[in-house]
């Protein structure tokens, strides 16, 4: 059963979005983890880069699939996670732990868009 944390927003293409002031830390999802098996690269965008809600901002490498990773929530990006870059399997140790990139949110609004942790594990079926 996949680890799910109340207080998130979660994403249809399982990103999560942990709010902290105005900030926003962007990462996959335990149950998305589960799914792609070993993480062995992390592609990130660059600080200062712009993310929009819904659209693509880079992906993530298993073993088995990449998946793109998709902005749950739009803003610029003020810090990556670095330690992904030399261990990438941090990810699957805690996917919650290890964000991918922390944001200054540009709409707060947009959170509304998103899944509160019930609406979740409905959606994955746990």
């Amino acid at each position: 059963m996949s680890k799910i944390i109340e207080g998130l927003y979660y994403s249809e293409s399982h990103e999560y979005v942990r709010v902290d002031g105005e900030c926003g830390y962007i990462g996959i999802t335990d149950f998305a983890q589960h799914e792609l098996g070993n993480v062995v690269y992390v592609d990130m965008p660059e600080v200062d880069d712009e993310v929009t809600a819904g659209e693509e901002f880079g992906a993530v490498e298993s073993v088995k699939a990449a998946s793109d990773l998709v902005s749950p929530v739009s803003g610029t990006v003020i810090e990556v996670n670095e330690a992904l870059e030399d261990e990438p399997g941090l990810i699957n140790k805690d996917a919650f732990e290890n964000w991918i990139i922390k944001v200054q949110l540009s709409d707060m609004s947009e959170l509304e868009n998103l899944m509160d942790a019930a609406a979740y594990k409905d959606m994955i079926g746990e």
